[in-house]
């Protein structure tokens, strides 16, 4: 018995339509995080979600398969609390946190530890250039 299952693009994707993927990990994060925001001010006004349609995503995953990829790095124990947390501070922010100024220098060196473990990740899945 043969497996004929196949796999499907994320959704609003034609098969032959170009999908974009990710420069690198920052970006990849920086529009999850953005979607979430999207999805939770949706949820906040009725009148907005009732108005809200289907946009087509033009990257190769969808929000959900990056919030999957990342709990599954967390219960691999390739990332720590540590690690969302700064991982969830600046992507509210909207920023990588700076080495440069001291009060965030330790918070950069746990988001460059985060960025590397998720471009590895997010390279194997074929999100990313």
């Amino acid at each position: 018995m043969t497996n004929n299952t196949k796999i499907l693009p994320p959704s609003g994707i034609s098969p032959g339509d170009h999908v974009k993927k990710f420069r690198d990990a920052e970006h990849l994060w920086f529009w999850f995080m953005s979607c979430r925001q999207k999805d939770t001010m949706a949820a906040l006004s009725f009148k907005q979600m009732r108005m809200r349609t289907l946009t087509h995503n033009p990257y190769s995953c969808e929000a959900l398969d990056v919030e999957t990829l990342i709990t599954r790095l967390f219960l691999a124990g390739k990332l720590n609390d540590g690690h969302l947390q700064v991982l969830k501070e600046f992507g509210d922010r909207r920023r990588a946190p700076n080495q440069h100024v001291w009060a965030e220098n330790a918070r950069a060196a746990l988001w460059s530890s985060a960025m590397r473990v998720i471009a590895s990740a997010a390279s194997e899945k074929g999100w990313m250039e």
